[in-house]
């Protein structure tokens, strides 16, 4: 049985440049900012919905990664000065305390930290405390792609591939495929290596064969 196309892939991983903005320039450049120091605030909050991108920047960071699903204690949090937590709305109460000591460590230290969470500070089921920490540094919202600007990306993407991917092609990936940008990238290099293995171009045909590939792998 073929194994997982999206696996036999080579590692594509988060970064700032790969990052698909959309409505989101504002809010990337002030990250992309704070990033490089251009800002004072010790924290850096990303809120948004599932898809719209959020742990895709937190990875991209180059901060030491923590996602509060599969550690909400923040136990393998380490001591570093630059902090990425992720989901912190996961948090139970160890870890609540766990990340309002780290933000005032990384407070007296001058060091960062960038969280992400569904809904801003103020509206988080979170110790009070922690709270208003989270909320006094920088908050942006990011914004999900829409259908039309996932399509433009994944024609640029094509495009870049010399790949012909046709308006109807690309609405049948919109509709039948994962929908975060991340993965809908990836399907396109993807698609790209396997015509080239079929020697066929694309057709709906194809991007079927393709989908099932990866559903029964």
């Amino acid at each position: 049985m073929r194994q997982l196309i999206l696996d036999l892939l080579p590692e594509s991983p988060p970064t700032l440049d790969n990052f698909v903005p959309g409505g989101n320039a504002e809010t990337l450049a002030a990250l992309t900012g704070w990033l490089a120091g251009a800002r004072a605030e010790t924290s850096f909050c990303l809120w948004g919905e599932a898809g719209s991108g959020c742990s895709h920047l937190l990875l991209a960071s180059g901060f030491a990664y923590v996602d509060a699903v599969s550690d909400p204690s923040l136990a393998k949090a380490p001591a570093s000065g630059q902090l990425a937590v992720d989901h912190v709305d996961e948090l139970n109460d160890a870890g609540q305390i766990a990340l309002f000591n780290h933000f005032n460590r990384l407070k007296m230290a001058g060091g960062m930290l960038l969280t992400a969470a569904p809904q801003p500070p103020v509206h988080l089921a979170l110790r009070e405390d922690l709270r208003t920490r989270l909320g006094s540094g920088l908050i942006y919202r990011l914004q999900p792609l829409s259908d039309t600007e996932k399509a433009a990306a994944i024609a640029t993407q094509a495009k870049e591939r010399a790949l012909k991917l046709s308006p109807e092609a690309i609405n049948y990936l919109l509709r039948h495929a994962p929908r975060d940008m991340r993965t809908l990238s990836m399907l396109v290099v993807a698609l790209d290596q396997y015509t080239l293995e079929q020697k066929r171009p694309v057709t709906l045909p194809l991007l079927r064969e393709l989908l099932n590939l990866e559903t029964n792998a």
